[in-house]
C-alpha cells in the first residue's frame, strides 16, 4: 500500500526490526564506491600507520554523529525530515526536506552515471551505450526502494555477505602482491594532505548518509540496536571502504575495488561487485529522497515520489553529474551536518529527550530558533578552516542552546489531547 514504511508518521512497535536486519541494511548503504575513492586520496598522502589513525578518527567521528541521530530516531520512531518538523516548524521543515532531498538525488545521479561508465570501460562495450545504460539503471535500481524496507532488507541480506567475501579475497591477493604487511608499511607517501583535511574528506563523503540513516535506524527494536547497527555501519563498514580504497591505491594505483579486482584477474567477481556495491547504495539513496519528498509535499504516495526521483536522477546522470563529485562533497560537508546538530539540541534541550506523538502535536509554522541555529552552524562550517562538518554540528547545537537561554523560551510543540 502507498502508506508503507510510514513516510509521515512514527514507526509502530509492531514493525520494529532486530540487530541483524538493521545492521545489514545500513552496511549495504555504507558500502559505496565514492568512499573508496576518498580513501584513495588518503592512501598516497600518509604512511600506513598514519593512515590507520586517520581512518579510525574520521570514522569514529562520523559513526558517533550517526549513532546519536540513530538513538533519537529509534526513541521517537521518526526520521530526519520528520524530526525537522519539531526542529524547524511545520513549514520551516521544508528547508531540511530540500537540502536532504537535493543531496540524495545528486548521489543517485552520480551512482547511476558511475555504474554505466565503469561497466562500459570494464567490459569493453561501445561508448554510445552509456546513456541507454544510465536510463536502464536509473529506473532499475529504484525497484527495491519502491518495495520499501523489506525490499532493501532482502537485497542487503544477500549483497552484504557477498561483498565482504569479495573484498577480503581482493585484500588477501593485494597483500600477497605487495609482499605482505612489511611491503605495505614500507611504502612512502607521494602526496601531501593535512590531518584535518583527511578527516574532512572521510566525514564529508558520507555525512549526508549518516544524517538520513535515521530512515532505517527508526525501525530498530531498541535504542541499543539502533546504536550498535549504526556504529557497525559507519565505523566498521565505512572504515573498511576507506581502507580498501587506500590500499588499492598504494598497491595498484586504483582506488575502486572493481578496478583493483580487474587488475588482479577477478573479472567476474569485479562485475558482481560493481552491481552489488552500487545497487545497495542507490536503492537506499532514492528511498531517502522519497521520504524527504513525501514530507515536503505532505503525501503518503512514497512509491510515486520514488519513481519521480529516479527520473530526475537519471536526467542529471545523463547531463554529466559524473564529473561533479568533488564540489558536491564540499557542499555536503558544509550544509548537511548542522541539521543533525539542531536535531540533537532540540531533542534534549527543548523536549528533554522525548518527542510527543507527531499527530498530537500542534507545531508552529516556523521554529525560528532552529532555523537561525542551522544558519549559524552552516555559516560556521562554510568559513571554518578546521573540520567543517564537526564545526557545523557543534556550532548549530551551541547556537540553539544559547538562543534558548537568551530568549528564555523553549520552542517545543503543544500537545493536543485526544
Amino acid at each position: 500500500m502507498e502508506t508503507a514504511d510510514y513516510p509521515l508518521s512514527e514507526v509502530p512497535a509492531t514493525e520494529r526490526k532486530g540487530l541483524l536486519s538493521t545492521s545489514l541494511l545500513l552496511l549495504g548503504f555504507t558500502f559505496f564506491t565514492a568512499t573508496m575513492w576518498a580513501g584513495g586520496s588518503l592512501g598516497t598522502a600518509f604512511s600506513f600507520d598514519q593512515l590507520l589513525m586517520v581512518i579510525f578518527v574520521g570514522n569514529l567521528l562520523l559513526g558517533a554523529y550517526a549513532a546519536i541521530l540513530a538513538y533519537i530516531a529509534c526513541k521517537s520512531g521518526l526520521n530526519a525530515v520528520l524530526l525537522g518538523r519539531f526542529c524547524f516548524g511545520e513549514k520551516g521543515s521544508k528547508l531540511s526536506d530540500l537540502v536532504l532531498g537535493f543531496t540524495q538525488i545528486g548521489w543517485y545521479a552520480w551512482g547511476t552515471a558511475t555504474i554505466s561508465v565503469v561497466l562500459v570501460k570494464t567490459t569493453g562495450l561501445p561508448g554510445w551505450l552509456e546513456t541507454p545504460l544510465m536510463i536502464l539503471f536509473g529506473f532499475g535500481f529504484c525497484v527495491t526502494a519502491m518495495i520499501g524496507y523489506k525490499g532493501l532488507d532482502w537485497l542487503s541480506r544477500f549483497a552484504v555477505p557477498a561483498m565482504l567475501i569479495f573484498i577480503l579475497i581482493s585484500l588477501y591477493k593485494g597483500l600477497i602482491d605487495v609482499g605482505g604487511i612489511v611491503g605495505l608499511t614500507s611504502k612512502n607517501p607521494t602526496d601531501s594532505l593535512s590531518f584535518t583535511a583527511a578527516i574532512t574528506v572521510i566525514v564529508g563523503t558520507f555525512v549526508s548518509g549518516g544524517t538520513q540513516a535515521t530512515n532505517w535506524s527508526r525501525f530498530a527494536r531498541t535504542p541499543r540496536i539502533a546504536l550498535l547497527s549504526t556504529m557497525a555501519a559507519f565505523c566498521v563498514g565505512n572504515g573498511l571502504m576507506v581502507l580498501t580504497g587506500a590500499i588499492g591505491t598504494l598497491i595498484y594505483q586504483q582506488a575502486d575495488i572493481v578496478d583493483v579486482m580487474m587488475a588482479q584477474g577477478f573479472v567476474v567477481l569485479a562485475v558482481l561487485m560493481l552491481f552489488l556495491n552500487i545497487w545497495t547504495t542507490q536503492d537506499n539513496t532514492i528511498y531517502n529522497f522519497s521520504v524527504a519528498g513525501c514530507n515536503l509535499l505532505r503525501t503518503k504516495k512514497r512509491r510515486l515520489v520514488t519513481v519521480v526521483g529516479a527520473a530526475i536522477g537519471t536526467l542529471l546522470a545523463v547531463g554529466g553529474m559524473y564529473d561533479l563529485l568533488i564540489p558536491f562533497l564540499v557542499l555536503l560537508g558544509t550544509f548537511i551536518p548542522p541539521i543533525g546538530g539542531v536535531i540533537m539540541a532540540d531533542f534534549w534541550l527543548a523536549h528533554n529527550g522525548q518527542y510527543p506523538k507527531l499527530s498530537n502535536s500542534n507545531l508552529p509554522k516556523f521554529n525560528w530558533i532552529g532555523l537561525c541555529a542551522y544558519a549559524t552552524g552552516s555559516s560556521a562550517a562554510f568559513f571554518s578552516p578546521v573540520l567543517p562538518p564537526v564545526t557545523g554540528v557543534l556550532v548549530a547545537a551551541a547556537a540553539y542552546a544559547l538562543m534558548m537561554l537568551t530568549l528564555k523560551t523553549v520552542p517545543s510543540a503543544t500537545t493536543v489531547d485526544g
